[in-house]
């Protein structure tokens, strides 16, 4: 199976490029290989792929996660349907007349982003939680509370009172949108607006719901238990599927995005999921060789510390780190040894410690006394 291009490469455009460069060439490779415009046989697949890549780097949420996971982590994560939702097409290609993009691909797909009576996908939602590295040791579950928007109870989402009904919009005859024809030489350009009667509804409400004033969404505090893997690193992001805010019009829900934090251990350095810890020694310990406590997320363990140990040496404790996110074992945790040298001494480490200096033959400088 052939690997599928880069989007950035697809468009034409660096990895730092701004929206507006993003926008710009995807406007003009669009517009060289939209069917409508060009009959080459490979024109539908090349304008399907350059759309991909535009709804995806178009959108800050989807392109940041596919800066973090690539491609094929990208596409693991969001369908086909997922990737063109939401994509704004409708202002670039409204000017030239061009029918429903994604007629094209799905089928008449309303709700990805053409005009008319489409049943548009709710909004996502975005929340955070906070939890301790030993909860990112082996995972755990938080439960938040959310304001959202979900399906008024009283009129079904209908947004009509009970007892009524919406009726169909006369301007457009239910179909949400409007066309205008005009013909230039032997040109002939359709062009297709959301109806202004209903605002693309379709309907029209001539009784709203007196809970949701006609909206068919109420706005409620939901509480939800979100499950945090094993591993788990400061500023990953979860996605709920479904847990974001109702639709206005009847289509799916919006995704809830969590914001996951790892609150600092200061006992600990993390790196992926490896774990450092300093420990500090005395002189005699490295010179002679001791067995210290060392603490571990698991709990405190033993470490032998070899004579003559010098500082800065890194010791590995195999496995004692966090769970690596692919699920493939764990890391490790680095022991760094640092020999701490005392500040104040008694008079009997003074006169021991010049003794050791004198076997080591090190000259000692004396504290001078009375400015002598």
């Amino acid at each position: 199976m052939a690997t599928k291009r880069d989007y950035y490469e697809i468009l034409g455009v660096p990895r730092d490029a701004t929206p507006e460069q993003i926008k710009d060439a995807y406007r003009k490779l669009a517009l060289q290989y939209h069917p409508d415009r060009n009959k080459s046989p490979d024109a539908e697949e090349k304008f399907k792929e350059i759309s991909e890549a535009y709804a995806v780097l178009s959108d800050p949420q989807k392109r940041s996660q596919y800066d973090m996971l690539g491609r094929a982590g990208f596409n693991q994560q969001y369908t086909q349907e997922d990737i063109f939702r939401g994509a704004d097409f409708e202002t670039i290609f409204r000017d030239f007349g061009f029918g429903d993009l994604f007629e094209m691909f799905f089928g008449g797909g309303r709700g990805y982003g053409g005009f008319g009576n489409r049943r548009m996908r709710g909004s996502d939602l975005v929340s955070e939680v906070r939890i301790t590295l030993e909860e990112a040791l082996k995972g755990t579950e938080k439960e938040i509370e959310i304001p959202r928007s979900e399906t008024c109870k009283q009129c079904s989402g209908s947004g009509a009172a009970p007892g009524s009904s919406p009726r169909t919009c006369a301007s457009c005859g239910g179909t949400g949108q409007v066309q205008r024809v005009h013909s230039s030489g032997f040109a002939r350009f359709v062009q297709i607006t959301s109806c202004p009667t209903c605002k693309g509804s379709g309907s029209i409400i001539e009784k709203p719901c007196s809970a949701c004033k006609g909206s068919g969404v109420a706005k409620v505090r939901r509480r939800i238990t979100v499950r945090i893997p094993p591993g788990a690193e400061d500023g990953m992001q979860l996605r709920l599927r479904g847990e974001g805010d109702a639709s206005l019009n009847g289509g799916a829900p919006g995704d809830l995005y969590v914001n996951v934090t790892v609150i600092p251990d200061p006992r600990f350095r993390r790196e992926g999921p490896d774990l450092y810890y300093d420990l500090k020694i005395g002189f005699p310990q490295a010179a002679l060789g001791a067995e210290v406590t060392v603490p571990t997320l698991e709990g405190p363990v033993q470490m032998v510390i070899n004579p003559g140990t010098q500082p800065g040496t890194i010791l590995r404790l195999k496995g004692k780190g966090l769970p690596k996110l692919d699920g493939f074992g764990r890391g490790d945790q680095f022991v760094v040894v640092n020999v701490t040298v005392p500040d104040r001494l008694t008079p009997r480490q003074r006169e021991l410690l010049k003794e050791l200096a004198k076997e080591f033959e090190q000259p000692l400088k004396e504290k001078r006394r009375f400015g002598f």
